[in-house]
């Protein structure tokens, strides 16, 4: 540790006389060095006097890496940073918009109250920015500067109030959170930007969007009517025990109703919000699904049950809150996932927690018609060796019988013959549960009971010898002569067992003294002194009451001729409930819908409005001059006419339609912005202009028929590496043979498709014409780029498999012969290798640890020991690159899917006497693991 440190000291030496250089090089170098620390982790806080010296700098790059810095260490450092305060106000003044905002960040990062009217200033003014850049940095302060100042809320609403009526999508995400965080309770701020809000949402980017769709669910439900709202008073009023009467005048009231019609700007929200289910990102199509559960039609909610299961399946990181909602979406939509009931089907290799989610799922789910599916999977369930998972498999079976009346037989059987099971745990969750299905009808089922008093002798688990005895002493009547034998049993063994098991014990006697005294007086009391001198106090106060209570004695109060109906009056049946009930009065996704708790800044799902509030608070007034404006443009573009005027600062800092455009192409990326942040916005048209008139002139020397075939794609000479694979033999083929290989070449008309090149021999007499393809039948995601008519011997076509093994199936097609085909690929050809230096691949290994990670160990056949034939074996398997190792007893290698560009690692390390150990580190495990295989394959056969 000494010895680090002091190198440490050395290169921090290094990097302070580099700092202090009268060379902007040396100050660059240097900054790239301590940023790159930062990013890996380390401490460079001694280096702050260093770094804040050159904040006021001429050279924009080094002024840009200074102020990431200042960012990262100015709430610590802030004596020092507040000394270079007057330099963080001018650069709030630098022409460059990237500076100004970097400025402002550092200023809201030094948390110290007396500079909060500086940074309350320097807020405001960024706020009327010409640059949205600097407009979403002030958004971000506001939150900043109201936790460190609370006092300021007031001034910041105005900001906010402000900034909402910014039209530009970079702005629209950031201010909707500093809304949230400062002032979630003003909705009045909302209503003249709620349609600018819906119409913007499908350009703000992927997090902006999540903040603003559950406002936005927040909003609706004070707004709009529920638009369920017959449905569900026809449920109220469909329930009770009342007549049927009643029912009907309930009915005719419910009828003379005004009919429902949905608000326009409910609908338009819904409208806007739903391509959203198509995003990549898991959090949007969550925020959305859970906007459509809270606020869509009963009819329309089912549009995002496809959405969620995509997720499910795509997705396995957010596996877990995606089950916990549609866990809670099954109590009252069941409907809507009925047919993705297999998509919910266990795996043996899923997490216990997964498990036990989609249990939760499939009960919720079974009904009457599919029941008998639904008990068959559970039937295999119970054979897994995860003990957590086989006992939340049985209660499931037991919700099942308790819901579904007429397969409870049928459970109660099923759960009798696990009795039989040699595992103690399934035998134990077994009694639980049959003992809270017996509670409904222990009349019919006196066997069971008496099945279950004869497993005293072998059971051991406590709860459940407490819940065979509690059933005995329950229903001693329909067992009179097993319940004495039982009582007799446990009596003897009273001293050994755990405390729960005795609390039962003395209940069975007292009940068997009162219904049987003549058989069990004496066993009761001799239970009793027992219990009278036990060590826990509990069961010591349990046999005193006891006694008082059947014994009479003159000391006795009047309850003891209550003791019957104490002891033996009917107990209701519990009610086995699902524990996602009543979950969905918090917001689905949200961390208390999670928890089923209220978590600290959680913001209540508010109440339907019993009137509809008035919905022209959400009208806006347009300006006459803006809407001229914006008519004028549309007739323009309209005309193809040149765009030869620009709209004035003030409307394009207010964020009006037509400034809105040019702020949003000006702001693509931080690089951009500041290299042509100093050319007009007329030359910017003009370009666009000229694009506009190239693309016309190509469009119109193409073909007029777009619908003809294109031209055939350079072929690629197969690598006598490269396997080869019969896609259809010549006999089959009538002559006609075909074979194909992945030729890992990059598939230029699309970069997410895997090359496949086919090779054609005709063996026939007779010429073989216009081949092509037909009747093309994919997977779900699956696409193909086929190949035109060719009259050729070779031809290149286009696979996106999804990152998955997954058969293209199709018809090849001859002039006069039609042949069904198809094309499946071996894991290691869904790759393209990517380069990395070696500390590039230890760091991204180490992100990929834990659950991303897969190990097998092997011996290597004495061919295969060295260096280079691994190397042949594992990128023949695989379609990776060799990344660079220090160690001559590891083979690294690289690549990513080609779908979703998921990165692949592969390690193979060496030991002795051909021992070795097999690594991969993968983003989707479903691929690492098929990929293991092939390796171990190729290397070891």
């Amino acid at each position: 540790l000494l010895t680090e440190n002091y190198h440490l000291n050395v290169q921090h030496d290094d990097l302070k006389e580099m700092l202090d250089s009268n060379k902007d090089s040396l100050k660059l170098e240097a900054m790239k060095r301590i940023v790159a620390m930062i990013a890996r982790g380390k401490n460079a806080s001694d280096l702050f006097p260093a770094v804040v010296k050159n904040v006021a700098c001429k050279n924009i790059e080094v002024k840009k890496l200074v102020y990431v810095y200042l960012v990262r260490y100015a709430e610590e450092q802030q004596d020092l940073a507040l000394l270079s305060i007057s330099t963080f106000q001018r650069g709030l003044k630098d022409p460059n918009q990237l500076i100004r905002a970097s400025a402002l960040r550092v200023l809201s990062s030094i948390r110290v109250t007396i500079i909060v009217p500086i940074m309350m200033l320097a807020i405001k003014e960024a706020a009327s920015d010409m640059s949205p850049y600097v407009r979403k940095t002030a958004a971000h302060a506001i939150p900043k500067l109201y936790s460190l100042d609370p006092e300021q809320k007031d001034q910041l609403i105005e900001v906010i109030e402000k900034l909402l009526a910014d039209k530009t999508t970079l702005v629209a995400g950031s201010v909707v959170m500093a809304f949230e965080e400062v002032c979630p309770e003003r909705i009045d701020l909302i209503h003249k930007n709620y349609r600018k809000l819906c119409n913007l949402l499908i350009d703000v980017e992927e997090w902006g969007q999540v903040v603003i769709i559950n406002m936005l669910t927040r909003y609706a439900r004070t707004q709009f009517l529920n638009p369920n709202i017959n449905e569900s008073l026809l449920e109220e009023g469909g329930g009770g025990e009342k007549t049927f009467y009643e029912k009907k005048v309930e009915v005719a009231a419910l009828a003379k109703r005004k009919p429902y019609v949905m608000d326009p700007d409910h609908r338009l929200l819904l409208r806007n919000t739903k391509p959203l289910l198509q995003s990549r990102n898991a959090a949007v199509v969550m925020a959305v699904a859970q906007l459509y559960f809270h606020l869509a039609p009963k009819a329309e909610v089912g549009v995002i049950a496809k959405a969620l299961v995509r997720l499910l399946r795509s997705h396995s990181e957010v596996q877990f809150v995606v089950l916990q909602n549609v866990a809670t979406m099954t109590i009252k939509r069941r409907g809507m996932f009925e047919p993705y009931l297999k998509s919910f089907y266990i795996r043996s290799t899923d997490p216990t927690q997964i498990k036990v989610l989609k249990l939760e799922v499939l009960t919720n789910l079974a009904n009457e018609t599919n029941i008998s599916t639904i008990l068959r999977e559970f039937q295999t369930y119970i054979k897994s060796m995860d003990k957590d998972f086989v006992a939340a498999t049985i209660q499931a079976i037991g919700r099942c019988a308790t819901n579904i009346s007429e397969v409870r037989d049928t459970c109660l059987n099923g759960l009798v013959q696990l009795l039989s099971n040699r595992d103690e745990l399934v035998v134990a969750e077994s009694v639980v549960v049959i003992k809270k299905l017996l509670q409904m009808q222990p009349e019919k089922h006196s066997d069971i009971i008496k099945h279950m008093a004869k497993l005293t002798d072998n059971i051991q688990v406590p709860m459940a010898r407490a819940s065979i005895l509690w059933l005995i002493g329950e229903y001693c009547e329909h067992v009179p002569k097993i319940a004495p034998d039982v009582l007799r049993k446990m009596a003897k063994s009273f001293t050994n067992e755990e405390d729960i098991v005795k609390l039962q014990i003395i209940n069975l006697s007292a009940k068997l003294y009162l219904t049987n005294s003549k058989q069990t007086k004496l066993l009761t009391q001799y239970v009793l002194n027992l219990a009278k001198y036990d060590q826990n106090y509990d069961i010591r106060d349990r046999a005193r009451f006891i006694r008082q209570l059947i014994v009479p004695t003159e000391k006795s109060g009047a309850l003891s001729k209550y003791a019957k109906k104490l002891f033996l009056a009917l107990k209701p049946a519990p009610v086995l409930e699902s524990p996602f009930k009543d979950r969905d009065h918090f917001q689905l996704g949200s961390l208390s819908h999670l928890l089923n708790a209220k978590a600290g800044g959680y913001q209540e799902l508010p109440d339907w409005p019993e009137a509809a509030p008035d919905p022209s608070v959400r009208n806006v007034e347009v300006k006459e001059s803006v809407l001229l404006k914006t008519l004028l443009i549309g007739l323009i573009r309209k005309k193809n006419l040149p765009l030869t005027f620009s709209l004035s600062e003030s409307d394009s800092a207010s964020g009006s339609e037509s400034g809105s455009g040019s702020e949003e192409s000006g702001s693509g990326s931080e690089s951009e912005e500041s290299e042509e942040g100093s050319e007009s916005e007329e030359e910017e048209e003009d370009e666009e202009e000229k694009d506009k008139k190239k693309k016309k002139k190509k469009e119109l020397k193409k073909p007029v028929n777009h619908f003809s075939s294109p031209r055939p794609l350079q072929t690629i000479a197969p690598s006598s590496a490269l396997k080869s694979y019969e896609l259809l033999h010549r006999i089959t083929g009538e002559g006609l043979q075909v074979e194909y290989c992945f030729s890992r070449q990059p598939f230029s008309p699309d970069a997410n498709m895997v090359a496949v090149q086919m090779q054609f021999t005709n063996n026939a007499t007779s010429d073989t014409k216009n081949l092509h393809m037909e009747d093309v039948k994919l997977q779900s995601g699956m696409r193909v780029k086929e190949f035109p008519e060719i009259e050729t011997s070779t031809a290149v076509m286009g696979i996106d498999f999804c990152d998955s093994t997954q058969a293209a199936n199709f018809q090849l097609c001859t002039h006069t012969k039609k042949f069904f085909v198809s094309i499946q690929p071996p894991v290691g050809e869904l790759m393209r290798p990517i380069f990395l230096t070696e500390n590039e691949f230890k760091k991204e290994q180490g992100q990929l640890m834990g659950m991303n990670e897969i190990t097998e160990k092997l011996t290597l056949d004495a061919k295969c020991r060295n260096e280079h034939t691994i190397v042949q074996r594992v990128t023949s398997a695989a379609n990776l690159s060799r990344v660079p190792c220090g160690s001559d007893k590891e083979c690294r290698f690289a690549g990513r899917t080609v779908t979703s560009g998921s990165l692949v690692l592969v390690t193979v390390a060496t030991k002795e006497e051909g021992a070795a150990q097999l690594t991969v580190n993968c983003e989707k495990m479903v691929i690492g693991t098929m990929l293991v295989k092939d390796i171990l394959l190729a290397l070891t056969q």
